[in-house]
């Protein structure tokens, strides 16, 4: 078993090790890719140091599984270049999300759809990924309608430079790294990706087109606002979903209870409900705040908080690698 994680230097590659090693993912050899500004820099993983390869020497090497958190257009170029030395690729940008011919995976929720021939599989959004866990049992129970969402998201859902723009500007440093168009610290910014022509940013579409792919449901309505803070440990999001079905409320809180990698904590009277700093370094997904929407018949509201670099990136892929071990679909 030959394991390769490329963009290991980057933020959620580093996660992407942290993961590895914690779940005690077995392997015979691994390869630490990343841009060619890193290549021969020192890096330790397990008590054992690693020198970092360049992606074409990765490709090389011909992993069995390679773990890509390098960028869209890196992902473009040489996702294909690896498949085609057998090498299956789990990919963390958005490359390849809603490409026909790739799967879009939370192996929680959709595993069963890989097939060994399944040579790039699509990660999907970080965002995204935390809502459909949590509304995927109650979409089989009740069959979602709409879906309302707003999102928290934290600044490491940009990047290192952005985590550096904020603790920047809380020191009042001066002339500082941008990595957005406006101050982040004691802002919002309702703008995450690029514009798109009818107004929606990237980043709201993707969680539109995302969650009808991962949910097998083309017919459910999704609109979304995306806004970006300055918190570090996870993305927060605000659900409204209307369901052809009433719900029971205890029953909905049953549901998420016993759904597995989704954990409650709705305890208002206790001040208990999800945050981002609690769910930092964690691999669960938080829903709280569960309650009818009295506005209108069969919908509910809830807060969904996780990780974003955890099971919003770093996990989801190495469950992906874990499922295809498990179900012997490497080769």
């Amino acid at each position: 078993m030959k394991l390769a994680v490329v963009g290991a230097t980057g933020l959620v590659g580093q996660e992407v090790l942290k993961v590895i090693a914690e779940r005690s993912i077995e392997f015979d050899e691994l390869y630490l890719v990343a841009s060619a500004k890193s290549v021969g820099q020192k890096m330790k993983f397990k008590d054992k140091e690693y020198t970092v390869k360049s992606i074409e020497e990765g490709c090389e090497l011909a992993p069995d599984v390679a773990i890509f958190s390098a960028g869209g257009g890196t992902s473009l170029e040489w996702a294909p270049k690896y498949a085609e030395k057998g090498t299956i690729v789990i990919d963390n940008s958005s490359a390849w999300r809603m490409d026909p011919t790739k799967k879009l995976v939370v192996p929680e929720i959709n595993g069963h759809v890989l097939k060994i021939d399944d040579r790039i599989i699509a990660n999907p959004n970080c965002s995204t990924i935390q809502m459909v866990m949590a509304l995927a049992p109650l979409h089989v129970k009740y069959k979602i309608k709409r879906i309302v969402v707003s999102t928290y998201q934290s600044v490491t859902g940009t990047g290192k430079d952005a985590v550096r723009q904020m603790m920047e500007e809380r020191k009042g440093i001066a002339n500082g790294i941008k990595v957005y168009p406006h101050p982040i610290d004691m802002n919002a910014l309702p703008h995450i990706d690029s514009f798109l022509d009818n107004g929606y940013t990237k980043e709201e579409m993707k969680m539109v087109n995302e969650t009808r792919k991962i949910l097998g449901d083309n017919t459910i309505g999704v609109t979304s606002t995306t806004v970006r803070i300055p918190a570090i440990g996870g993305h927060s999001e605000a659900v409204n979903v209307e369901f052809y079905k009433d719900f029971d409320l205890s029953e909905v809180r049953e549901i998420l209870e016993n759904t597995e990698g989704v954990e409650v904590q709705d305890d208002v009277k206790n001040n208990v409900y999800p945050m981002p700093i609690l769910s930092h370094g964690k691999d669960e997904v938080f829903v709280g705040r569960l309650r009818r929407d009295e506005s209108q018949p069969n919908t509910l509201n809830m807060w969904i908080v996780s990780d974003n670099l955890r099971k919003g990136a770093a996990t989801n892929a190495v469950q992906i690698a874990e499922f295809l071990m498990e179900k012997s679909l490497v080769y």
